[in-house]
This record gives structure tokens, C-alpha cells and sequence, in this order.
């Protein structure tokens, strides 16, 4: 029985950096549960990263389009080029976040303008805008599922300006969950625990909060890339057709502990 539903459904997914990225974990679920996967990448090296993970996978059907999430003019044509070529959107992964390593490294305090604003463009902002592009085509209802992490919500030692953009994430979540629901398009976020991901990597605090999370969760482990990706194949499924506007944490429970 395919209680998921996500068989021929087309879900676009934005972020796959590399084989560890959550977003790729995300992707390959949805394939091996026969879902049409479109992958959006920002530089020609992130989609001959792409190609290459999907070199196993020749026999679905894939598509692999140029976003800029920095550029309306980016968004919209990737779109337009995913709705003339897939007719309906019934999903989007929305697993993009970038700030500069020296706003990250630095005290938060030394912040810069420039940073502080790239960081929510490319994290928070680019929420709003992939939504509004992909609305003309998500005429059958949708799931939009978005990327957070417990920095959003704490302070956390070392996340600095990314902790605001996810913050920010979160409140634009709610926002357009509100706005989208009378059109039968549910948006929602997954709070990962920490994963070994090309993006953690710039995290200075990175190694010592696997080793807390170990220690001071319920389930005294973290949480790995295919956890991550289950929960949020649930979340883009009919069987969450009553959720939205939610941050569903995925952190074997550490978010609970004070």
C-alpha cells in the first residue's frame, strides 16, 4: 500500500550540494518512492555535483535547472521552465541557507551589513520568492517544506548571523502557511539535529554540539541524514494534510532539553 502517495508527484528540490547533503537524502527518498524530482543548483559546479549523484538514477525522471535564489529574474525563469515542462508543482524542498564565514566566525557582535543582509536574503527571503514563482503551478494543492535548525530559536555558540536568518525563516514559514492555505498549500519546516553536511562544516561550534547532542538528549544520539529525509517525505505527503505552519524537529529530542 503506497501510504505516501508521492508516486508521479513533481517535487522540486533546492539545495543538493553533494552526496551528505540533506537535501540529497531528501531527493533519493523521493525517487525510490517514485516521485519526479526536479533539482535546481545556483553554479555550474553544484550541478555537475548533482549530475553526478543522479548518475545511479538514469532510469527516473529528473531535471536538473539554473536558480539563483539571489535573483527574482533566476526564480522566475527556473520556474516558468519547471511549469512548461512538468505542468503542475506538488512540492518544493526549499533546503538553501548561506552566510559569509566571516560573519560566522567573528564575535556577532562585528556583524556586517552587507552580511547580515545576504545571510537573510539567501536564507530567509528566498523562501518567499520561491513560493511566489512556483504559486502559478501548484494548482492541485502543494507541500512546501523548508530547512531550519535550533539556532533559530536558541543562541547557540558559533551560528551568530545564520541563528537570525533561520529565526527569520521560521516567521516567513508561519507567514506564508497563513497566506497559502486557502489554496490548499501547506508550509512547513524541519529543524534537523546536526549532520555532518558541506554547510556545517563552517560552523565553528559544529564538533562540540554532536558531542552535547550525544550526551544531553533523550535518545543520546543524533540524528542522521535519512531520519531527516523520512520525516520530511511525511511532511510533503497526504499523511500530513492537516499540518502546516509547524517546525517539526527531527534532533532525537534535544530541542527539549533546557
Amino acid at each position: 500500500m503506497d501510504i505516501l502517495q508521492l508516486k508521479d508527484k513533481n517535487i522540486v528540490v533546492m539545495g543538493v550540494a553533494n552526496e551528505r547533503s540533506i537535501a540529497w537524502g531528501i531527493a533519493k527518498k523521493l525517487l525510490e518512492v517514485g516521485a519526479n524530482v526536479i533539482f535546481t543548483y545556483r553554479k555550474e559546479r553544484s550541478k555537475g555535483k548533482i549530475e553526478k549523484v543522479l548518475a545511479d538514477y538514469a532510469e527516473y525522471k529528473t531535471a536538473v535547472i539554473e536558480c539563483d535564489v539571489n535573483s527574482d529574474e533566476s526564480i522566475s525563469k527556473a520556474f516558468t521552465q519547471i511549469g512548461e515542462e512538468f505542468g503542475v508543482i506538488h512540492g518544493i524542498v526549499h533546503s538553501v541557507a548561506f552566510a559569509h564565514a566571516e560573519d560566522l566566525k567573528n564575535r556577532f557582535v562585528e556583524t556586517t551589513r552587507e552580511g547580515y543582509a545576504f545571510a537573510q536574503d539567501t536564507s530567509a527571503y528566498s523562501l518567499i520568492a520561491v513560493a511566489k514563482a512556483a504559486l502559478p503551478y501548484m494548482t492541485e494543492g502543494a507541500s512546501i517544506v523548508t530547512m531550519s535548525y535550533l539556532g533559530g530559536q536558541r543562541v547557540l555558540e558559533g551560528y551568530n548571523v545564520m541563528g537570525v536568518a533561520k529565526a527569520a525563516l521560521e516567521s516567513a514559514m508561519k507567514y506564508l502557511a497563513s497566506d497559502l492555505g486557502s489554496q490548499g498549500i501547506r508550509v512547513n519546516a524541519i529543524s534537523a539535529g546536526a549532520i555532518r553536511t558541506l554547510a556545517a562544516k563552517g560552523v565553528p561550534s559544529f564538533n562540540t554540539a554532536l558531542h552535547k547532542i550525544e550526551e544531553l538528549s533523550p535518545l543520546k544520539r543524533n540524528t542522521n541524514q535519512e531520519e531527516v529525509a523520512d520525516m520530511t517525505l511525511v511532511m510533503l505527503s497526504n499523511l500530513s494534510r492537516g499540518v502546516t505552519g509547524e517546525t517539526i524537529y527531527v534532533d532525537s529530542g534535544y530541542n527539549i532539553m533546557g
